[in-house]
């Protein structure tokens, strides 16, 4: 590895197994994602790092998926204590009781529908934006919103992985 190999992403990559899983669990819960990304360390660069995410990503099955998604609160309810959560939906922390309100009724008929949470890369949005996302991919087929969760997972756990390589996670 050349000394450009963040510091961070060093750390991981010379991380025991358990705690590089466990790093990797806080990323996304979808176990086989996490094992593929274990399996192809060391790493040299971020990059690399995101092409083997982006690669996981793109082979996981419909249960791995759902599996994936059982690790994200809906939008607009963060579990306490949750600071990633918190950050990545800061957009809503904002949001008026009136909009809080409707994105609990919205996320609750997505979930109704869909069987698992609304799933959106919320960060840099506003409480308003995924308001109107969740509006108009409710409509959606299931085999429709299964691909754009995929995309959304993919861009969710790039950023988380960005923390970890930065050295901003253990």
């Amino acid at each position: 590895m050349s000394s450009s190999t963040p510091q961070g992403l060093s750390r991981f990559n010379a991380a025991d197994d358990s705690t590089a899983q466990a790093a990797l669990h806080e990323v996304c819960a979808s176990r086989s994602w996490g094992s593929e990304i274990l399996a192809q360390r060391p790493y040299a660069t971020t990059d690399d790092l995101f092409a083997a995410s982006d690669a996981a990503m793109a082979e996981l099955t419909a249960d791995d998926l759902a599996e994936a998604m059982a690790g994200h609160p809906p939008i607009g309810r963060p579990k306490p204590g949750d600071a990633t959560s918190n950050r990545e939906q800061s957009g809503m922390s904002g949001a008026s009781d009136a909009l809080k309100e409707e994105m609990l009724e919205l996320n609750l008929a997505y979930q109704e529908k869909f069987g698992h949470v609304f799933l959106i890369c919320a960060t840099g949005r506003t409480g308003e934006q995924m308001r109107d996302a969740v509006r108009n991919r409710i409509d959606n087929t299931p085999e429709q919103e299964r691909e754009i969760v995929r995309v959304e997972l993919g861009k969710i756990n790039r950023i988380r992985l960005t923390r970890i390589a930065e050295g901003d996670a253990a």
